[in-house]
């Protein structure tokens, strides 16, 4: 494709965003030729997209709001570095009007469309006002401009519970609740506008009709100056957690073609409602037989990557060549489908204590090779600090084969041989989400993973031989490296002695339950293990890639084994375990942390207090909400007893393991 037109119009791109959206920029604009400025805060200083960026520049402080929301310093890093283009990436200031705008006032590119387009289209209510009058099905609601407590009340009545509240500039989930009973509706409605002010700046609401057991279904359009404008075939993103996609797949497997060409067509007739120019999104809703038209979002979408992958095309080009002025080079019919892709969200959170965000340093990143049917697309590597000031997601994982099972047996053992250690990942969870039956026969719906979170994130079976082998051979290596320098020694290896017999005993533990004793016997001659009453052949070698070849019973397995103190994660053919190591010379340190206090999870702050002192409380009551990683989270009373205390206001930036409540049991 003939390039020198767009190096009339900008040859310096500035990416106003940070993590893996602007790793993905800066690979597509160098790869175009383009120069690159990355702009970071205080704690991204060492990130992965200030490293690949040709230049960078500081925008401030940690928070968003004092750096990468900063819309003045943005401008003023585009002025400093000589940039002529801003790309907005995803989140952030990518559907703000007035950044738009304001490029527009400085001279630079914005790439995207017109703060007059987002504005029409960006608003879920002003949007849905243009597709009623244009004739694209809707789903019953309010979209009003009028914002008190009666009127929402009064609408959602008129409309009929269950209803959706929802932040009218929103998005990924934040401001959006589902209120079932009146009852609930004023405390819902107060929440969603606190976090929709928080995270967009607005706390507009808009209340739909629930759609129950819906999927999620939204076509990628783009257009550009020249009035054209092409709909690149639709992607599923059904599989979602608190309205946040989790799971991504295209074509969607809902679909035939018939439909296909329907919902294709209605994303343009809404796109082209605002004559729209750049990259977008049109979002449907479908209750199993109509499909309704539920928002617009007028930016590049996270899960973006599937749609490349089944069309051939890289939108981000695409992207630069219409924000450059250029035509799009392929017509409606010459689009074409090939295959399918399926894409994962991987993030640093836990789903075994309901998805808390998990900070910290990445001490080790394990990702597989990248292949014609694999891309990993990161925005972090070993050694990164994961922060509490920004989303939690890490990277993503996206497989392509041409069909749907082996794109999803593509995935699934993509996920299966990552390994992410420093902070918490939902890697598990991915693996055993995307591997369910249920998601290979497409029996699904919004509000799956909600009903099967027990089974999703049930804890690793017992392990077995294969996990306390590769146990030992971690300790064994982790010492023989730690004594020789990092040498390789027979110790490490197998336990070899040139004379004599010796046994050493290692003692194991899986959470909670039981201890299990292994005894090493090593000397002259092949070294074994006593598990139980079983006596069994072991070895070990340094494996590739950091892993460790393990021989046991003469069967030879590669397993990924790391110390991590008196902790051990083990991934084996089995799955992944995670084993404390009693260690009789090291002691046992682990910390025990009064259950009567209520501390900070996480870095947050402090957004409303839920209960009083001396209240009464059932186990399961809130007391308290923080804003963690700009989603909020409620905590909650481990037990029935009385709030002794709370030690914290509304407005406190509180630290991981601040005491925040006191509880006294009701039996004391």
């Amino acid at each position: 494709m003939d390039r020198s037109k767009l190096y009339r119009r900008f040859r310096t791109l500035l990416i106003a965003n940070r993590g893996e959206i602007a790793v993905r920029v800066i690979r597509t604009a160098k790869a175009m030729g383009l120069r690159t400025v990355a702009v970071y805060s205080e704690a991204d200083r060492g990130a992965l997209h200030v490293a690949m960026a040709d230049e960078a520049v500081l925008l401030g402080p940690s928070r968003a709001r004092d750096s990468y929301l900063n819309i003045e310093r943005v401008i003023e890093a585009a002025r400093k570095s000589g940039a002529e283009a801003i790309h907005p990436g995803y989140g952030f200031l990518s559907e703000n009007a007035d950044f738009a705008k304001t490029c527009l006032d400085a001279g630079l590119i914005f790439v995207g469309p017109t703060a007059e387009m987002m504005q029409a289209m960006g608003s879920k209510s002003g949007s849905k006002l243009l597709m009623e009058k244009a004739g694209v099905p809707l789903v019953p609601g309010y979209h009003g401009e009028s914002q008190d407590d009666a009127t929402l009340a009064k609408a959602a009545g008129k409309i009929g519970f269950p209803v959706l509240v929802k932040a009218s500039a929103g998005g990924g989930g934040r401001g959006m609740r589902i209120v079932r009973a009146a009852g609930e509706l004023a405390a819902s409605v107060e929440s969603a506008k606190r976090e929709a002010k928080a995270a967009f700046g607005d706390d507009r609401m808009l209340i739909e009709k629930l759609v129950e057991n819906p999927r999620h279904i939204e076509v990628q359009v783009i257009g550009d100056s020249h009035g054209n404008l092409l709909s690149l075939f639709e992607r599923e993103c059904t599989l979602q957690r608190r309205h946040q996609k989790v799971i991504e797949e295209a074509p969607s497997p809902t679909l035939d073609a018939a439909q296909r060409d329907a919902v294709c067509a209605a994303a343009r007739k809404a796109a082209s409602v605002v004559g729209y120019v750049g990259a977008g999104t049109i979002e449907f809703v479908s209750d199993g037989k109509d499909v309704f038209f539920i928002e617009m979002n007028t930016r590049l979408q996270v899960e973006h990557p599937v749609t490349e992958l089944i069309t051939g095309i890289d939108l981000v080009e695409w992207q630069l060549r219409v924000a450059a002025g250029e035509k799009l080079p392929l017509t409606q019919e010459q689009i074409t489908l090939r295959g399918h892709a399926i894409e994962a969200r991987v993030y640093a959170e836990s789903p075994d204590k309901n998805f808390m965000p998990s900070v910290g340093t990445i001490r080790s990143w394990n990702m597989p090779e990248q292949s014609a049917g694999l891309r990993i697309d990161a925005g972090y590597r070993q050694g990164d600090t994961v922060s509490p000031h920004y989303d939690a997601m890490l990277a993503k994982v996206i497989a392509w084969a041409p069909t749907r099972d082996a794109a999803i047996d593509r995935l699934t053992f993509a996920l299966e041989q990552s390994d992410v250690r420093g902070v918490v990942t939902n890697i598990p969870f991915l693996a055993a989400l995307v591997s369910h039956p249920a998601v290979g026969a497409n029996a699904i719906d919004t509000g799956f993973i909600e009903r099967e979170l027990k089974h999703l994130t049930s804890g690793a079976n017992p392990p077995h031989d294969l996990e306390f082998g590769a146990a030992v051979a971690a300790i064994l290596q982790e010492e023989a490296a730690t004594a020789k320098g990092g040498a390789k020694s027979p110790w490490g290896a197998a336990g070899w002695m040139p004379v004599g017999r010796r046994q050493r005993l290692f003692t194991f533990r899986q959470g909670q339950g039981g201890e299990q004793k292994v005894t090493l016997h090593y000397g002259k001659g092949a070294a074994s293990l006593a598990i139980g009453d079983r006596k069994i052949s072991f070895s070990a070698v340094p494996g590739a890639s950091g892993g460790i070849d393990l021989t046991l019973h003469g069967i030879k397995s590669k397993v990924v084994a790391i110390v991590e103190g008196h902790e051990l994660y083990v991934r084996t053919s089995n799955g992944r375990f995670e084993l404390h190591w009693v260690d009789p010379f090291g002691g046992d340190d682990e910390e025990q942390v009064g259950e009567d206090r209520i501390v900070a999870p996480l870095p947050g702050t402090v957004v409303a207090l839920l209960a009083e002192v001396g209240a009464k409380l059932e186990k399961g009551a809130p007391i308290l909400t923080l804003e963690v990683m700009k989603m909020e989270q409620t905590l909650r009373a481990p037990f029935a007893g009385v709030l002794k205390a709370i030690k914290c206001k509304v407005g406190d930036i509180v630290g991981e393991g601040v005491e925040l409540a006191e509880i006294e049991p009701a039996d004391g």
